[in-house]
Order: C-alpha cells, then structure tokens, then sequence
C-alpha cells in the first residue's frame, strides 16, 4: 500500500494534507486506486488517484474539511451498483468511500427503529432486522453489494414501492457531513417531528452533491410471517390494468408488488443460457408477479379465482414453498440475461399507468425506425409507475446512444413523466433534466446546491452543472 503520491503536482498538497490528518492506512493512492473496478456493471477502472475510507464521522469530516480549503472535488461512493454514473470519478477527484462506515449501531424492536452506518449493505440490514423479529421493507436486486448510504442518497425504490414506499419513506433521521466540514447530525428517532424543517430530505436523493450521509435512522416494521406470490399469464394491458386495481382492493392494502414482465422479458429470462424455467407458457403478451406480504392463503386464492372468472388473467401459478417463490422471484431478478446482447442501454423512467401501453408503443416504433434490429426488453414495477428498458441495437457509439435516449425520453415530456424513477440522475441523465423539471425548479436546485457546497466540490457536474 502506498503511503504517498505520485499524482500530478496540483493533487500532492491535498494528499499531504489528507496523510497528515488522517489515521495510518485511511488515504490510498495511485495503483491502490485506480486498480479498482468502476462499478458492478461496469468494465473499467477509477480514474481518480487518490481514496479516502473513513471509518468515523469525524473522519468524514476532517476529509471534506482540507478538500473545501483546498478547493478539491470529491466524489462519495459505496457499494458502486449505481445506473446513472453518480459515481464515476475523474483523474483530478478525491474519492471518499463508505465502505469501512459499516457498522448497526442499535436495533430497538419496540420503536422498530435501526441506527445503522452508511456503509452497511442493504442485506446486512434486513438480516439485522429479522434477527429481531422485524422487517426493513426497502429490497432490491442488487441487496447484497449496495449500501444503505447509498440507497438514501439515491432515494432508492425497489420491489415494494407499492406498499411501503420509497427509501425517503423509510428514513426517520440522518447525519450528514457538509462540504466545509460541518456535522448536521438530526438523528430523530420518532415517527412524528413537525418541529421545524425536516433537513434529511435536503439529502435524501441528492445523489451526494449537497452532503455526505454517515448514519441513519431506519423505520422497521414488524416481520411479516405469510407472503402469498403468484405469477399471473395476461393477454392484453387493460387486463392488466384492471387485474392491478382487483389485486390491490382483494389484499385489502396488503399487496406489496405487482411486478410486469413484457413477453421479451420473460422469455428472455426462461431460455437458454438462463438456468430459470418457466413455470407459464411463453404466449402471453404480459406476466406479472405479485406478493402481498401478511395476506391469507384463502386470500390468495380467492382473489385468483375471481381474476379468472372476470377474465382478467389467462393463466396463473401459485408458490407453494419458500422456494418456488424464490423461483418466481429469481425470474424478475434476472437482468443480468439482458447482457447476451451487450452492447445493452439501461433506463429507468416513471409515468402514469394510463399512459404505459402507448408510450411503450411509440418507443418501439421509434427504435424500430432508426434501429430495425433492436430490442428493447421490457418490465418494471408497474405497480407505482417504474418501467425499466434494456434496449440493444447493435452498438453503442455517440450517435447511436444520443438516437436511443431521445426515443426513450423525449415523450415523457408531453405525458409529465420523469427520466429517473429511482436511479436518480448522475451523468447519464443530466442532459435531459429540463424534459421533465421546469426552469424555476432547476434554478432552485441549483440555489440550493449552493447554499450547501458553496465552492461546488461534491460530486461537481452531477445532476446539472
């Protein structure tokens, strides 16, 4: 491990600075970098020389202090499962990692309340959590690497949105670093606080451009000890609408997921190379999966019996062991099959459910006519609106990328969508924020970043300029 730099001669008075105020073995340089990998779903390496692992708040603190005095960029990472490039870091940047910040402080299952380090992982967490007879709802694919710093910073959403809400939802209090320094700890461990501003949601989806998350406050509820899962076979998408609105009223406010697989999809995922069968046929045009965490069995089979006879779904398949839900679980969870046709571009967009069937329509068409051989795999969390797209056309030069991203995103502005439901923002997406957000709120944001990072050295040129 190296113990000082060899960076250009701009970076070596804030190395100098970090070594000096920091503990033995804190601040890595160089190859210790840059030998790194950039992401999970990424190929390449960090180009930033120089990381900074904290394993205390005042280790955070003391780092954005010299980096503010010294006018140094930093950008903050975690568990690097990240979509939109919030993390992607320049030869010039300090990075500051989580990972060390990773310790439950205090899990309280009569307030179902969880004080934990930003650098746990989101598994660590809902282990910890059912270890004490409790649930921490927040659940995503990539559970086991992406940390909960990371997940706040992002305002995470997942699998059960419908139910539980965003990650904001599940957050009571935080303590934040500000770029100078500065320790905004607002640890609040009740439900209810309407004593002044609530400063967590300043940082809650900021991506880390307006201040560090350290710790946090989670919002627990009791386990959930029954979830009834099916998956549901369904022809057309008014059926698949009205089969959402029959679900949601027949669990009686426990439907937790409502999760569509458009037929590329599934068939993508229940084929070769894939190790999954499928447990329906693969002619239907939609396939939803839906869990509804502490509903009845008899429940569950009414509301499948009722769906038939109102001809809502064609066909369907009940879990009948932990298992086989699994099964059906590990269909949806299988993206990673859309990399057969790397090169693959990701989206994430939010819209109105009355507005899917046609805006799905009108992108195929519109990469069919620039793209005649692409596909565009397609399912989402249909239940709040969160449709995800892994499109392949062949390549993924400039020109090709730009052609992609305008069939995806252009039309959400005529049907006041948003480019991001749950990834946030990044690089990837900043081009296209005045689609979906109006001059006035762009300029309040931009006031705001300022205000909290007045020299602009947290994840400069994220989210916009």
């Amino acid at each position: 491990m190296k113990t000082q730099s060899t960076a250009p001669s701009h970076l070596r008075p804030v190395a100098k600075a970090l070594v000096k105020a920091l503990p033995e073995g804190t601040v890595l340089f160089d190859d210790d970098v840059t030998s790194r990998s950039a992401g999970i779903w990424r190929t390449d390496t960090l180009k930033a020389r120089i990381l900074v692992k904290p394993r205390t708040t005042e280790e955070v603190s003391t780092t954005l202090r010299i980096c503010n005095e010294l006018g140094q960029s930093v950008v903050t990472q975690g568990g690097l499962t990240g979509l939109v490039e919030s993390a992607i870091t320049q030869p010039d940047d300090v990075i500051l990692s989580l990972a060390l910040m990773n310790q439950i402080e205090a899990v309280q299952p009569l307030e179902r309340t969880m004080i934990v380090q930003s650098g746990c992982t989101l598994q660590s967490i809902q282990e910890a959590a059912e270890a004490q007879g409790l649930m921490f709802p927040l659940d995503l694919g990539s559970r086991g690497s992406c940390t909960i710093g990371g997940n706040i910073a992002t305002n995470a959403g997942g699998n059960r949105v419908i139910r539980y809400g965003m990650a904001r939802d599940m957050v009571l209090g935080l303590e934040a670093v500000l770029a100078d320094g500065t320790v905004v700890s607002s640890m609040n461990l009740m439900i209810k606080n309407n004593a002044g501003y609530d400063l967590k949601h300043y940082f809650i989806g900021s991506e880390g451009t307006l201040g560090v998350i350290t710790r946090a406050v989670l919002r627990c509820r009791e386990q959930v000890t029954s979830s009834p899962t099916f998956m549901a076979g369904i022809d057309t998408f008014d059926q698949l609408s009205r089969f959402l609105k029959h679900v949601d009223r027949a669990f009686s406010g426990n439907l937790s997921a409502f999760e569509v697989m458009w037929n590329d999809y599934y068939k993508l995922v229940t084929t070769p190379p894939s190790l999954n069968q499928a447990p329906l046929p693969e002619n239907y045009n939609y396939y939803v999966l839906v869990e509804a965490m502490g509903a009845s069995e008899e429940q569950n089979q009414q509301a499948l019996e009722q769906a038939l006879e109102e001809d809502l779904i064609a066909d369907a398949v009940i879990a009948q062991s932990e298992t086989q839900r699994l099964q059906l679980w590990g269909l949806r969870d299988d993206v990673a099959q859309v990399f057969q046709f790397a090169p693959v571009f990701l989206f994430d967009v939010s819209l109105r459910i009355s507005c899917m069937q046609d805006y799905v329509e009108k992108v195929n068409k519109t990469l069919q006519s620039s793209f005649p051989d692409s596909k565009n795999f397609t399912l989402g969390h249909m239940g709040d609106g969160n449709l995800h797209f892994a499109i392949s056309v062949g390549r993924d030069d400039t020109q090709a990328r730009k052609l992609v991203e305008a069939a995806v995103y252009e039309p959400l502005k005529d049907i006041a969508g948003s480019v991001s439901a749950e990834h946030g923002v990044g690089l990837e997406k900043k081009p296209y924020l005045h689609l979906v957000r109006s001059q006035s709120e762009i300029r309040l944001m931009k006031q705001v970043k300022h205000s909290l990072d007045p020299n602009g050295i947290l994840n400069p040129g994220k989210i916009f300029d």
